[in-house]
């Protein structure tokens, strides 16, 4: 029982969804296959900085995603080491705030803008396997939910089936080249929020090792997600429940905003953030969002990445089907282009999910963006992707940082010159990462 279409799509949630739409938007007959009933809830966070609400708009899902109810938040408060920055975010494309939506929500959007598009869902599907025509992938074969076998021949088949993507299993591209076993869990809930002088903020808080956030979200809640060093788990996983509420007791900002607030969810986890690049592309098959590529959400950086490297997958890839060798060119340059934009983040994410207290020159950074609200901007302003780490953090602001955390102020001096090393030496060992892959060959992943 097979039938043919231009692309199969499996998983129909971000990366999925921009992809069909992009496709189906240029004429492509383009099928989602997902194992979910959607609407259907998924693990995240789902913080969206204004440069992911610009790909919203992008994706023509904007108007759709705002109508859940989820307040903009044109506001950035971040806490720690007694001292704290409040300040606005650069307009990206107009789009001057972040948007926090669940998830059954925000993907049903995103389902309906694609099929509005003209790409068509199947629901409650398992793929089996993938068809290949010597040594290129020409299909999948899948399972409906009564155990009928159906084939689907396709001139690519993208999988943006998550973190433990079917796809990238079979095509044998599940073990990544380049890795970061981070050093944080992640532990959420929803709390029902009354306080309205919080509802256009996105706050993060520092207390010792604990980083905690809270972002206002749709349906009158707050998203309140602790990220505790890992060697805390088994501590939650004696007592979830009891472990989030004393660990929100030990941060005593966040205790403070959430008086009056109720918890309204059970507890959910994720302790596993280990973060990747895998191979993404090969003859008829192409992996965007976390299936080929997963940052730790200290830094949410997920969904944004999710809907632009789909969506440009398809842009890229529109006019190719039916060429094999153009179809291969192009998903190969959509990936290194992928890999080239998210590195930086990668590894400044990478350096964020470190379980440690503030450092001193941290601390002074701190220190040195509260005296204007444009630095403080420009900081936010790396989460949203406007501006660069290094951007930001020059190599002569972080000297004149360090300068002031050993001189300036009664601290161990012999302290920050090791943290000062250690942060030097990730730099380089960061920017030599970031030279060798934008002078290697489109073919040499």
């Amino acid at each position: 029982m097979r039938e043919t279409v231009d692309v199969v799509v499996v998983g129909a949630r971000c990366a999925g969804s921009s992809t069909a739409a992009a496709l189906a938007r240029r004429g492509r007959r383009v099928v989602m296959l997902d194992k979910a009933s959607f609407p259907a809830d998924t693990i995240s966070t789902h913080l969206l900085w204004p440069a992911g609400v610009a790909e919203l708009e992008r994706m023509g899902a904007l108007e759709r995603v705002r109508r859940l109810g989820a307040p903009a938040m044109p506001e950035a408060f971040a806490a720690g080491a007694g001292l704290s920055l409040k300040g606005r975010f650069s307009p990206v494309e107009g789009i001057d705030h972040a948007l926090c939506v669940r998830r059954a929500g925000l993907d049903q959007a995103l389902i309906d803008t694609a099929k509005e598009a003209g790409a068509e869902l199947r629901e409650r599907v398992r793929v089996t396997d993938l068809i290949r025509d010597s040594g290129r992938v020409t299909g999948v074969r899948y399972a409906e939910r009564d155990g009928t076998e159906r084939e689907l021949s396709a001139s690519l088949v993208v999988g943006a089936d998550g973190r433990r993507s079917t796809v990238a299993r079979l095509v044998e591209t599940s073990d990544p080249y380049r890795e970061n076993e981070n050093e944080r869990a992640c532990y959420f809930a929803y709390f029902d929020d009354p306080h309205l002088k919080w509802r256009g903020v996105a706050a993060q808080w520092r207390e010792g090792v604990e980083l905690a956030t809270a972002f206002p979200c749709d349906g009158g809640h707050t998203l309140v997600l602790l990220m505790p060093a890992v060697e805390r788990i088994p501590e939650f996983q004696e007592d979830l429940a009891g472990e989030y509420t004393r660990t929100i007791h030990r941060i005593p900002g966040l205790r403070e905003r959430l008086e009056g607030c109720e918890l309204q969810t059970k507890v959910r986890s994720a302790t596993d953030t280990t973060s990747y690049f895998r191979r993404s592309s090969g003859p008829g098959w192409a992996l965007p969002g976390d299936a080929g590529h997963f940052k730790d959400p200290v830094t949410a950086q997920g969904i944004r990445d999710a809907l632009r490297f789909g969506r440009l997958l398809g842009e890229a890839t529109a006019d190719a089907l039916g060429d094999d060798a153009a179809l291969d060119h192009a998903v190969l340059a959509w990936e290194r282009r992928r890999e080239r934009e998210c590195l930086a983040a990668y590894q400044w994410t990478n350096q964020t999910a470190r379980a440690r207290a503030m450092t001193p020159i941290e601390v002074e950074l701190y220190r040195w963006a509260a005296r204007k609200p444009e630095r403080v901007t420009a900081i936010i302003d790396v989460f949203s992707r406007t501006k660069s780490p290094s951007e930001v953090l020059s190599t002569r602001l972080f000297a004149t940082l360090a300068a002031r955390a050993v001189f300036g102020r009664a601290v161990d001096r012999g302290a920050v010159l090791r943290s000062g090393a250690a942060e030097t030496a990730t730099t380089v060992r960061d920017a030599l990462e970031r030279g060798r892959t934008r002078l290697r060959p489109l073919d040499a992943i």
